[in-house]
Order: structure tokens, then sequence, then C-alpha cells
């Protein structure tokens, strides 16, 4: 409802766990590293409590796609069970086969225990990941004590994980289940955000949602919404969503104190929200005037759900974008670039030089879209050689570069990439066209059309594009052979990574160090991984394309950027 009023795709805030908006603070990737931990510890329990809201179930979703292949998962969400009907989940989440007229305890524990003994003997790991494990009954917790003896003479057979609100630490605490908390190999509680990691977070979901400007919180809002919230991620996501609706109701681009308090005063407890200095509208009012906004906005709502739903199939990846202007590094790799993107940049001045400095306004019917026109546009910009006739890829090959296309992509995806593109047009009657884009903004797309930039609406610009785009990107050394050796890709990524700010410190050094060995591939994995966080990226640790694109960005190369659009 509110969202194109302050220049977003979409309401930021949702409390649905979706992927695109992951956010992993320190406290979460050190409670992840806590999980993976214990997932090598040869059996016992690993413990992660937090509080309502603070991203247990983030951690968990992170920790379940990092989990290996050979291990089995058993997750239990709804853990309020006796204890035969907690043994009768287990064995239908690993899938043994149990007696038919199952009853007693034993029943269930031999086949399971014969299960595990086979799983061992094939080299696999099992694992029971137990939610809301504070629900746990002391009879059901002893029962796990007791399936962690099912052991070899060389390890325990079963790896529980206990997730749950901090009051299970105070369980496990008590007298009579000493020896449960004797076998806790690993615990970490999961603390609230700090008001730095507050304020990156809102920053993070908003600029997932397509804002490109200044934040629409001032600073004294962040802070408040911290002490209100208390730091908790859910807490921040309903303040927040109600703060911009009220903004939203009452015309108020910029969200201040006074309405973050009466947003308070709505979604918690009074006394968590003081009066404001001075009256604002009531809720009651607040509600009407959101009303009578959402009347009269249906059109442009029904545009954006429009719009969402033909790039919702995008990459799970989004990210708040990094501040340009990272020092350029001396390395053959990023000079080479410089010197391409260089070549480009006295076209591409006097092409500007000749244009107005404010684009000119762009409407698709008065526009018939030329595919050699936008291919050396966004040649240009790379300051590649291209020939009428020579076949673009290609080209690029020959100077490092390949081509990158994706079929269901998004403008949160371009605005993450951060560079020119060609778009795939679908217009009524007329055939697939491109067009290159090359600037972005919260509400228009600069294109280049006949050497000039042309301002188009969001709008129009998605009633002709489903999400097919084509860019380029430079490969790294020992991409194209990484399956026979990964040597020189591993060196590569130790390189850049240990140029990228806040990364440095705990990059795996670089293999041309005389004093430090080459890193290994699974140093290199955990460093991509961390990497791959802090840009709001899947944190799965693959070095694909657009993992690629960011570090080249993050570490400083020289590569073409978009423009906001003029």
């Amino acid at each position: 409802m509110y969202a194109p009023f302050f220049g977003l795709k979409q309401a930021p805030f949702s409390i649905a766990p979706d992927p695109h908006y992951l956010f992993m603070s320190e406290r979460h990737r050190e409670a992840l590293a806590h999980l993976l931990y214990g997932l090598g510890g040869g059996g016992g329990f690993v413990l992660l409590t937090g509080e309502i809201g603070a991203g247990k179930t983030t951690v968990c979703r992170c920790f379940l796609e990092q989990i290996p292949p050979s291990c089995n998962v058993a997750y239990i969400f709804n853990p309020k069970l006796t204890v035969t009907e907690l043994l009768q989940a287990i064995c239908d989440e690993f899938h043994v086969p149990v007696p038919p007229g199952a009853k007693t305890v034993k029943d269930y524990v031999d086949p399971l225990n014969a299960f595990l003994l086979a799983q061992h003997a094939a080299g696999r790991n099992n694992v029971l990941i137990i939610d809301e494990a504070q629900n746990l009954s002391a009879d059901v917790l002893e029962q796990l004590r007791l399936l962690t003896n099912l052991e070899t003479s060389e390890r325990k057979l079963l790896q529980v994980v206990l997730i749950g609100q901090p009051e299970l630490r105070g369980i496990l605490a008590r007298p009579e289940l000493e020896q449960l908390a004797q076998r806790v190999i690993a615990r970490f509680h999961l603390g609230a955000l700090s008001e730095a990691e507050t304020a990156q977070y809102i920053r993070h979901r908003l600029t997932v949602a397509g804002l490109t400007g200044a934040l629409p919180f001032d600073r004294s809002a962040l802070r408040l919404i911290h002490q209100l919230t208390r730091g908790v991620p859910r807490r921040i996501n309903l303040l927040c969503d109600r703060a911009l609706l009220g903004g939203y109701a009452g015309g108020q681009a910029q969200i201040t104190p006074t309405i973050v308090r009466q947003a308070a005063a709505e979604v918690f407890d009074a006394q968590l929200a003081p009066p404001p200095t001075r009256r604002g509208p009531s809720p009651l009012g607040m509600g009407l005037a959101v009303l009578a906004a959402a009347v009269a906005g249906a059109g442009l709502t029904w545009w954006l759900q429009q719009q969402g739903t033909r790039s919702g199939t995008a990459l799970a990846v989004s990210s708040a974008r990094p501040a340009s202007g990272v020092a350029p590094s001396a390395s053959a790799t990023r000079a080479a670039s410089g010197a391409l993107v260089a070549a480009s940049a006295a076209s591409q001045a006097a092409s500007a030089a000749s244009s107005p400095t404010a684009a000119t306004p762009l409407h698709l019917a008065d526009w018939t879209p030329q595919d050699g026109a936008a291919w050396q546009a966004l040649a240009q910009r790379w300051g590649l050689p291209l020939a009428s006739q020579a076949e673009p890829c290609s080209v690029a090959a020959q100077q490092g570069l390949q081509c990158y296309r994706s079929a269901s992509g998004s403008l949160s995806l371009i605005r993450l990439i951060d560079r020119p593109v060609l778009l795939t047009l679908q217009r009524n009657g007329q055939p697939p066209a491109l067009a290159a884009l090359v600037g972005l903004d919260g509400q228009q797309a600069t294109l280049w059309v006949d050497g000039a930039p042309r301002r188009i609406a969001l709008a129009e610009l998605a009633g002709a594009w489903r999400g097919e785009f084509t860019t380029f990107w430079r490969v790294p050394p020992g991409y194209a052979n990484r399956a026979d050796n990964i040597g020189p890709l591993r060196d590569w990524l130790a390189t850049q990574l240990s140029l990228v700010p806040g990364l440095a410190a705990s990059a795996a050094a670089p293999a041309s160090s005389a004093s430090a060995p080459p890193p290994s591939w699974a140093d290199m994995t955990r460093q991509v991984q961390a990497f791959q966080a802090s840009q709001g990226l899947q944190p799965d640790g693959r070095v694909g394309p657009i993992t690629l694109m960011q570090i080249n960005r993050a570490s400083g190369v020289a590569e073409p950027r978009l423009d906001a659009a003029r």
C-alpha cells in the first residue's frame, strides 16, 4: 500500500521469512558457526537459544542449507509430544519402518538403533533438530538423553540440536536434568541487534525492497526504533511497517520519532510508546486516511503487484548497494579492466555532452528498439571493439568477459549487480527486441536510445519486460576449468576477498604470500560464505557469476556501473 510513496517495489518489513531479505548480523553468523561446529562434534547436544523474534528460525534455515548431503536430518517443529509420540515422529522423519501396532518405547527405539547403526556403517551422520524446544517436558528430555546413548565404540550415533527460547536454559539447569546438561557440547544465546545493527538491518530491508535514495527514517527515529524494539528483528519489522504506513497516511516522506511513537502505541503495549510532544492523527483517523489513499492509488498498487508476480522467480539474492569509490588494486586483472573502461570513457563523455542534462522522457510506442544498437551501447561501456556484424559474446570472450543471461530477473537483481544490462522487451504485435538499460532509480529507468539517455517510467517498462536480461561479467583465472584445477580460482578468490573492506581481517591469506600456505578450498568456501552473507546473498559458498560480480565490485575492480536515472 505505502511502497510506491517511498519509492519501493514492495513492502519491506513483512514478518514472513522471505530469503530475499536475509540479514545475517555478526551474532547470527556466530550462532550458525556454533551449530556447524556441533554438527561435527561426534554426538551429544547442541543448544541455541534466543528471544522471540531474534532470528533463530533464520539461523536454522541457513544451518539446514549447509548440512552436507552425507547427513540424514530429522526436523521436529512441534515438540509438545509424549515420549512415545516423539519417538514415532523421529522414526517418521528418518523414514524408519516400525512394526505394525507399535506402542512401547522399545518398539520404536530398537528399529531406530538398527537404522542409526546401518547409516553409520554407510558413512552417514544423523542429526535431530527440535525447534521450540522449551516446550519439551522433563520426561521427553530424558528420553532424548537416552537416545544419545546409542553409540558404537567410536562415536555417538545421533546428534541432537535443541532450538528454543531463553527459558530452555533454565529448564536444562534443573538438577534432574544435570546428566543431559553435561552432554551439551556447544551452546549459544542469540542476542538482539545493537543500535548500529538495527540501522543496518532497516537499511538492508529497504534496499532489497527497491530503495535507492536516502532512508525515510531520520537518525533520531532509528535510535528510538532500537529502544522500543530492543533490537529484536521481528519487533523491528512490526514497528517499521506501521511507521511507514503512518507516514504514508499523513503524507510525510520522512519518518520522525513522533510517527514512530504513535506506531509503537498501535503495535506494542502503551507503556512502550511515550505520548508524542505534539498531537498526531488518532489510530482511527490514520486508518481512514490510509483507506482513502488506498482507493485513490488502487491502479498503482495493482501494477506493483503485477510487477512483483513477474519478477518473483528471480534468483534469491538481494543486497544493500555498497558505496562506490573503493580504491582500485594494481593487479593485472584490475588494470586490464580499468583500461577497457577508460577506453570507452571518451566516447561516453562525447555522447553525454551532446545530450541534455536531464534525459528526455521516452514512450515505447514512439520507439523501435534495434538489437545491434543495444549491443553497441553495452559494449561501448565495457570498451569492447564490437564490429557491426560481430557476435557480441564471442568478442567479449576474447577480452576475458562472458555473457550472463537470466530469464527470470528482476529490478532488484539488476540493482544488486549494479551494471548496464540489455532488457528483452516483449511488445504487443512486435518481435522481441533488446534495449540497453544504463540507469535506474526508484521510479524511472534510463535507456540508451540513439546515442542519448532517455527516461522511462517503471510502470511502462514493466508492461514490456518479463524479466529476461543479458549483461557482461569478468571471468576470474581458472574459472572455466575449475573442475580439473581449482588452484588458480582459489588463489584469485583469496586475493580479491582480502581487498574487501570488513573482510580483510578474516580473509584467507593470498597464495602469493611467502609466509602462508595456499588456503584450502574448505577455508575459501567459508570466506565466500561470509562475503555472501555480508552482501545479502544466499550464503551457500557457491562461486557463481552473481557472487563473482559482487566480489569484483566490492574489491575495487573497475567495471561499468548503473547511473541514477536522469
